[in-house]
């Protein structure tokens, strides 16, 4: 029996369009990588000398990025603590720390909304309001680039990002990575700020 001519053309079509796909998500996976794993907005030495006017902790997985902050701080990299109190179960940490009697080495923000886009704007806000000109910001590496971006949004202060590095394991990158690569293009396509703060 012959195949007919519709047929018979379906699987080189087919082929193709799988050794397209996985062409594109070879590149995507190789981008997301690059970008989220080792971003390029840290630079090691430069912290070491640095002389900030605040050490930032974005929201997030706190245990993991306060200790990072603390640190910071208690190398006198900069005066003042600060800290985005979310009541979010992933923030427990930093919460907990904003709930004490307030200090001066310590300030703490609510970002509204409670995403790193409310982060970048509040914070905007808080540098312009107390003139901090730099800022050693600390987040988890695969949320670096986006913070960065956001922030570089809305405030004109120099930004010196900071990594702590989760354990997330080869399966638990993949979530990160569409996530992380779905609002780097949403902030890039629709920016937090329409002007610095």
């Amino acid at each position: 029996m012959k195949i007919p001519p519709a047929t018979s053309a379906f699987w080189p079509w087919l082929r193709r369009s799988v050794t397209a796909v996985a062409a594109l998500l070879c590149v995507w996976l190789l981008a997301c990588y690059s970008l989220f794993t080792n971003p390029p907005v840290f630079d090691a030495d430069y912290v070491a000398g640095v002389q900030a006017d605040a050490v930032v902790v974005l929201a997030g997985d706190s245990s993991e990025r306060l200790p990072v902050g603390q640190e910071l701080v208690a190398a006198e990299l900069a005066p003042v603590l600060v800290m985005s109190n979310t009541d979010t179960p992933g923030n427990v940490d930093a919460d907990k720390l904003c709930r004490r009697p307030a200090h001066v080495s310590r300030v703490c923000f609510e970002p509204d909304p409670r995403t790193t886009r409310g982060e970048a704007r509040a914070l905007a806000r808080l540098a312009a309001d107390r003139g901090w000109d730099t800022m050693i910001v600390v987040t988890s590496d695969y949320h670096a680039l986006r913070a960065f971006t956001n922030l570089s949004q809305c405030s004109t202060s120099t930004l010196i990002m900071v990594p702590s590095e989760p354990d997330h394991g080869l399966l638990g990158w993949l979530p990160r990575f569409v996530e992380e690569s779905a609002a780097l293009a949403a902030t890039h396509l629709r920016p937090v700020c329409a002007n610095r703060i």
